[in-house]
């Protein structure tokens, strides 16, 4: 009598991100039967689109491919490829042109030659000379970061010790700032502000961020910027289909209630949906927002509130929030690239009001895409598509203000309506015209007017960009749609609205950002770090854990997306997709397809048979002082050693 059939296990992912449809489809392909629950009626989150009927299309978040090598890996280990689904990359170029308020640009460029020019033009033959010197450290922290982080899982206080990260921890920098590391190599203000404003995609500010993230400008220099035609979403519609042929299935507008535990709650066994229906499985994966999950979708008790673990992360440091503009334009504005920066004069000032006051700054530093520059499907013939983001602070709890004696003329709107833009009024007030004099902007809060401070930051942004390039966009826009803290934090449950999830500050990373694999609540440790312990506290709760092991996880149940680790931005979801697909075929027991063969180079396919003229053979001379001191070193002691034993025979 031959053995039963092995019942197909069985995940449910709540969420379809990139985190989510990635992790959904590595499953399927390792034979679960997978089930991914979204509340909203598209799938990506955030790496959406917007569409209006007259032909405008916007991303709505992502709107520049990075990391290029973690997109093919993802659909080579799911056994295809971006070109065989149909996804066409086109390569952004310039990178950036980049806007200062002296009426001058920086154009950042892949291009070697075009960026020699840019860079002695501003700090001669010595400062190109640096810049290679920027490119070699920003190499390293790429190459190791890759390697020895972001394919590696970081589950306990151990995976901190491990060898093979401790000898290249202070290679990457992570106790210098970004702006502190790009100073050794830049010593005129103006190129260390073009070769650091974007530490903004990590949701930090480049005088507090790691200088380990001087990678992002590798990443654009070295590897270009890339655009996918149809959109960024076109990613993660093909990463469905090819989840689909898979076997996964997709319920759209359906929203999880909770996930529901097991009677000791050691255990996820499936979801009860906001319509009362309970899903069983074998396997929880959440990919919504890691502080909304622990706070809302894990609350011991209907009505209890938070655990003192829930309230612990969110009070941990987070991204900024954005006020974004979606424009669709009446004709094309030849004198915008695809991608540009807009940086504020007053530079730290301004990221300190972003990410250490929390406010909407009075001259924010922000970004303009125009994706119908590299894909002409994304407007109307003869006509442009742009999207502003502009970075502004979280969402904080703070009392309702009184009402202001001071008149705000609203020329714009809210949450995606359609508004006539043609009123233009020069005297329309600005942020810096409304905020406190005691502060450098404005509070982002729940009570706050939105659609009158989205109409101020329209006001200084469109001036911004007409003062800085001579574009008037105003008259231009037939077409508006806009998000703000508050509409990030509803349509997609984000904590505080912010779009990047928590901090990458050092301690908001590698063990110390939450697990992949989910957190089981401990009386003992979160009372107190969930009473302010700060940094001491999640050094204590690290220590803890380590001794709880297993106990200290909720089986079953893991977290995949810009919270966890290992981070956030697209590339860095797809790679945490990866790990968190990895971890539960370990816990069950199952085989892992896209191992089989072996690790080999993320993006590159492996080269057998390799001989002649392509066998790498590294020359000795190339070994520095330290290795040559040694190898004497090595020699006297053997010289030694052999007169020792002549003597003595």
């Amino acid at each position: 009598m031959t053995d039963p059939k092995p019942r197909q296990k069985t995940a449910i992912v709540i969420g379809a991100g990139v985190g989510g449809t990635s992790t959904a489809a590595r499953l399927a392909s390792a034979g679960l039967s997978v089930l991914v629950l979204e509340k909203n009626s598209f799938t990506g989150g955030r790496c959406s689109l917007l569409t209006t009927p007259t032909g405008y299309r916007f991303d709505q978040g992502p709107s520049l491919l990075l990391l290029p090598r973690f997109f093919h890996q993802t659909f080579e280990e799911l056994g295809t490829s971006l070109a065989v689904e149909g996804v066409e990359l086109r390569k952004c170029e310039p990178n950036y042109r980049i806007w200062f308020g002296d009426g001058e640009a920086f154009e950042m460029s892949s291009d070697l030659a075009r960026m020699k020019g840019e860079v002695e033009k501003w700090e001669g033959r010595e400062g190109w000379e640096r810049y290679l010197g920027f490119l070699q450290e920003a190499h390293r922290h790429y190459e190791v970061s890759v390697e020895h982080v972001l394919l590696k899982n970081f589950t306990s206080l151990g995976s901190m010790l491990r060898v093979s990260f401790l000898r290249h921890l202070f290679e990457l920098h992570p106790f210098e700032s970004v702006w502190g590391r790009a100073g050794r190599y830049f010593w005129t203000e103006r190129l260390r502000r073009v070769f650091t404003f974007g530490s903004m995609y990590m949701g930090m500010s480049p005088f507090d961020a790691p200088g380990t993230y001087s990678l992002l400008q590798y990443t654009e220099l070295c590897e270009g910027i890339w655009y996918p035609v149809g959109g960024f979403h076109k990613v993660v519609e093909k990463l469905v289909e090819v989840g689909e042929r898979k076997g996964v299935e997709y319920r759209l507008n359906t929203a999880v209630e909770r996930i529901v535990l097991d009677e000791k709650g050691e255990r996820a066994v499936g979801v009860r949906l906001e319509s009362g229906e309970v899903l069983k499985a074998d396997v929880v994966v959440n990919n919504s927002d890691l502080v909304y999950a622990y706070t809302q979708l894990l609350a011991p008790a209907e009505n209890a509130g938070p655990t003192p673990y829930a309230e612990s992360l969110a009070q941990r440091p987070a991204s900024c929030s954005s006020i974004s503009f979606y424009w669709g334009l009446s004709e094309k504005v030849p004198g915008l690239e695809a991608h540009n920066i807009f940086l504020a004069d007053e530079y730290k000032e301004s990221f300190d009001s972003i990410f250490k006051k929390h406010l909407i700054p009075d001259a924010p530093s922000f970004y303009v895409n125009v994706p119908s520059r590299v894909d002409a499907s994304a407007a109307p013939e003869g006509k442009d598509s742009v999207v502003v983001l502009v970075p502004v602070g979280h969402l904080v709890d703070a009392p309702a203000p009184p009402p202001s004696s001071k008149p705000v003329q609203s020329n714009g709107h809210a949450n995606g309506h359609l508004h006539d833009t043609k009123d233009t009024n020069p005297d329309n007030p600005t942020i810096s015209s409304l905020s406190p004099a005691t502060q450098p902007g404005i509070q982002p809060t729940l009570h706050q007017d939105w659609p009158a401070m989205i109409a101020l930051a329209r006001t200084t942004i469109l001036s911004t960009i007409l003062s800085r390039t001579g574009v008037d966009l105003a008259p231009l826009i037939v077409h508006e749609e806009t998000n703000d803290p508050v509409t990030w934090q509803k349509k997609f449950n984000l904590d505080r609205g912010a779009i990047l999830g928590l901090s990458h500050s050092f301690f908001n990373v590698l063990s110390f950002r939450p697990s992949t694999r989910a957190r089981r609540g401990s009386p003992l440790l979160d009372g107190w770090v969930g009473k302010g312990g700060g940094v001491l506290g999640r050094v204590a709760e690290l220590v803890g854990d380590l001794g709880r092991g297993e106990s200290g996880r909720i089986k079953g149940l893991y977290m995949v997306g810009a919270s966890a680790h290992p981070g956030t931005g697209v590339p860095i979801c797809l790679a945490g997709g990866r790990l968190v697909a990895e971890q539960v075929l370990g816990d069950l027991g199952m085989r892992v397809p896209w191992r089989e063969e072996g690790e080999g180079v993320v993006g590159e396919k492996r080269k057998e048979g390799k001989g002649g003229l392509d066998v790498v053979e590294r020359p000795m001379w190339l070994d520095g002082w330290t290795e040559w001191t040694s190898v004497l070193v090595l020699i006297g002691w053997a010289a030694v050693m052999g007169l020792l034993a002549l003597f003595r025979g």
